[in-house]
């Protein structure tokens, strides 16, 4: 008897069950083996997953053969047997001779004292489809990123919380990965929260698709072209077709069809009746559009323009005076009839009977319909806006004094271009720097000088030391610093400097070595030689800009070369530096410390970077839009900045708000080389290589809603242009409203009220 199509029904007729409880009777003579679709007849038999037996459906055996069409050997045999047992064998039959379950055995009830049958437990296979397995997915069809910020993944059957599977970070993962050489052949499974492996299929699918190949490995790209419109009889085969239907395959809508006819039975019963002819007057009928009231709606029409009143030249008897002579009626019949100031000549005739018929008469009835077709529509309403009103409203320049007007005095090197020039805290005393070596000390206020140091290598940066109980200044040239002390100091003043630069027992060396070496020079301290000086790493290039912390005791160096960007922060007090950057994107142009808190200003080619010292981080990056960043300066309330750069740009940033610019003045035609506060006056100047100096009024209130006042006041010049380069730093002297300035003409004025 062939297997039995699983979900096949059969009728079959009712047979009453035997007396002795046996299901013999309903299986054909010789038994049955029930086998699979996914089974051979030899194969091992796959159990059901269900815990009850459910019966057998009455099968009759003869109509397999017509409905089949034809049998197994094993049906053959079946047969067979039947017709020789009999009717006795039939009964003889047991559930050993059947083998649809496995072997029972039989033991006595406890219960009961009967004897029972005892059957194994089944056993399922890998590929067994049986519900004791634990199913995988435990969340069913939903969106499994619901489940991102919560610690399980879903609930077991008792509705206990299914934690998800541990897994370790980015390193764990390598490590698996160097362990395990088969790791990288294996994907992850959101549904289970597992990796699992790639076939040998998947991983070539895989492969084609990173080679932009087709994923069918079947697929051949150099198939032979099947040739549609070629050969006999091929000429009207196409593989598709543009035709459009024909006719014959419309189908009416049945319900198009109740929609009419509903209609038709409507005007056919009178309930829709049909729009009245007009009924044909052959009486003209006349309306007075001019009597309706106008519309509130629309806006009224425009009233047409109207014609030029006559003037006395255009008189049949005009006064003398409009009559034109000889030359000026030459001269209008000379001009082209566009360029002449009107188009008639007064002409005096002695009666108004003498005037001739007027030959212009088409002309201007053209030029009146072309003036009535060309009249606007709608009026429109012109605002008239004063120009000057647009202008903001800034102070006069006047009520903002004091500030600098005119170059006082000036003093000069003797040659190479004045590159840096810093003030004594009491602003009584400069010192500037050339590039041939030389230092200069004099005083502001006469512009005598009063010593001169020549240090043989080129200077790029020096600045005076912020401290009022010492007095001494720093000058950077090739990889090294040199501390210099002013000569006529007081007593009590020289003897800290000296303490502080030259100690008597030197401060303890830090536990971490730095590659900045502190050499004290002269064993005794003299004028013309600098009293402490501090060798910076081989490579480093010059100095080009020094920076002092408020307190005097910290100040910060960026060298034109070197490493961690050139940048190194020094302590006086300790002598020991280091170096707070070990890497640092851009090339650093120059720093800043902030007036009042830990925050410490680092500007690259294009960005700001502000970083708090305390706590080493980053806290903000300011973008100023400039293409290569020369000057910065900070305000001395700490809340604003001022960056310029050589693309002629000067950024205003208030630090509170955004780290874009707040303003953005273009003052300068050429690079900006310098900006500097004032540091208690509302100041600020800006230099540039047009040799000019840009002079503004910066007000910055208290009030946090209030934005500052920029007022530009006076443009100082003063200073000539040398290969290009004009004014390259401006100082303002502490006390006073003054301006100190230097220039590539190796001078340096002073600029006073």
């Amino acid at each position: 008897m062939a297997p039995l199509a699983p979900h096949r029904k059969r009728k079959q007729p009712i047979k009453e069950k035997s007396s002795d409880g046996s299901d013999s009777e309903h299986f054909p003579d010789g038994g049955l083996d029930l086998l699979s679709g996914d089974e051979d007849e030899d194969g091992p038999v796959q159990e059901s997953d269900s815990d009850g037996v459910d019966a057998f459906p009455e099968i009759d055996a003869g109509s397999d053969t017509d409905e089949e069409g034809e049998q197994s050997p094993r049906d053959d045999d079946d047969s067979s047997e039947s017709e020789e047992g009999g009717q006795d064998d039939e009964d003889a039959l047991s559930d050993d001779d059947l083998h649809i379950f496995p072997r029972a055995k039989t033991a006595i009830s406890d219960i009961t004292g009967h004897p029972k049958k005892v059957y194994p437990e089944i056993e399922p296979d890998y590929d067994s489809d049986s519900s004791t397995e634990d199913a995988p997915n435990r969340v069913g069809n939903v969106p499994l990123h619901w489940y991102d910020d919560l610690p399980h993944i879903g609930y077991d059957v008792d509705g206990k919380k299914v934690l998800k599977p541990a897994r370790g970070d980015e390193l764990d993962k390598f490590l698996k990965t160097v362990d395990d050489p088969s790791a990288w052949t294996s994907a992850f499974d959101k549904n289970t929260q597992t990796d699992k492996p790639l076939t040998a299929e998947e991983l070539d699918i895989i492969r084609r698709l990173q080679s932009l190949e087709n994923p069918d490995a079947s697929y051949d790209p150099y198939q032979p072209t099947v040739e549609w419109f070629t050969g006999k009889g091929k000429e009207e085969v196409m593989p598709l077709s543009a035709a459009p239907e024909p006719k014959r395959r419309w189908v009416p809508s049945k319900w198009e069809k109740q929609k009419v006819m509903k209609i038709v039975r409507a005007i056919r019963q009178g309930r829709i009746l049909p729009s009245k002819p007009k009924t044909t007057s052959s009486q003209r009928e006349f309306f007075a559009i001019w009597n309706d009231e106008p519309s509130s709606v629309h806006a009224p029409p425009l009233p047409a323009p109207k014609l030029r009143l006559p003037t006395h030249s255009e008189s049949y008897n005009p006064p003398e005076e409009y009559l034109p002579t000889e030359e000026e009626r030459k001269e209008w019949e000379s001009t082209e009839k566009e360029d002449r100031e009107r188009d008639y000549l007064p002409q005096k005739y002695s009666s108004l009977r003498l005037v001739p018929a007027y030959d212009q008469i088409i002309q201007e009835r053209f030029g009146r319909q072309l003036d009535l077709y060309l009249a606007p529509r709608i009026q429109r309403t012109k605002l008239n806006i004063d120009p000057n009103s647009l202008i903001p409203k800034l102070p006069s320049p006047n009520t903002l004094r004091p500030f600098p007007s005119y170059k006082s005095l000036g003093f000069a090197h003797v040659r190479g271009r004045v590159r840096c020039v810093s003030i004594s805290p009491d602003g009584a005393w400069a010192v500037s720097a050339d590039e041939e070596g030389i230092v200069c000390l004099w005083e502001v206020i006469v512009g005598r000088e009063v010593k001169r140091w020549s240090l043989g290598e080129k200077v790029g940066a020096v600045d005076w030391c912020p401290r009022t109980d010492v007095s001494f200044f720093v000058v950077g040239t090739e990889e090294k610093l040199h501390f210099f002390i002013p000569p006529n100091l007081p007593p009590a003043i020289l003897t800290a400097t000296r303490a502080l630069l030259n100690p008597a027992t030197l401060p303890s060396t830090p536990a971490t070595p730095s590659l900045v070496k502190w050499v004290d020079l002269p064993k005794v301290p003299t004028l013309e030689t600098p009293l402490l000086s501090v060798e910076l790493p081989p490579s480093s290039g010059l100095v080009k800009h020094v920076a002092w912390h408020r307190k005097g005791d910290y100040f910060a160096t960026v060298s034109s070369g070197g490493g961690q960007g050139g940048v190194w922060i020094h302590q006086v007090s300790r002598r020991h530096s280091q170096a707070p950057f070990k890497k640092i994107k851009g090339s650093v142009q120059l720093v800043l410390f902030h007036p009042s808190k830990p925050h410490f200003f680092v500007a690259t080619q294009r960005y700001v970077r502000i970083y708090n010292l305390a706590e080493q981080k980053l806290l903000k990056m300011l973008i100023p839009g400039i293409r290569w960043i020369s000057s910065m300066d900070v305000h001395p309330s700490g809340d604003h900045l001022i960056v310029g750069g050589y693309d002629r740009k000067l950024c205003w940033f208030d630090l509170e708000l955004n780290d874009k610019p707040y303003k953005i003045l273009r003052y300068h035609s050429r690079a900006i080389r310098s900006l500097h506060f004032h540091p208690s006056y509302p100041l600020f100047a800006s230099s540039s290589d047009d040799g000019s100096i840009q002079v503004f009024h910066a007000r910055v209130y208290s009030d946090l809603l209030t934005d500052p006042l920029i007022v530009p006041l006076k443009i100082l010049r003063g200073h000539d242009v040398r290969d290009g380069l004009g004014v390259l730093q401006v100082k303002w002297v502490p006390k006073h409203p003054w301006l100190l300035s230097t220039g590539a003409d190796s001078t340096v004025a002073v600029w006073c009220h």
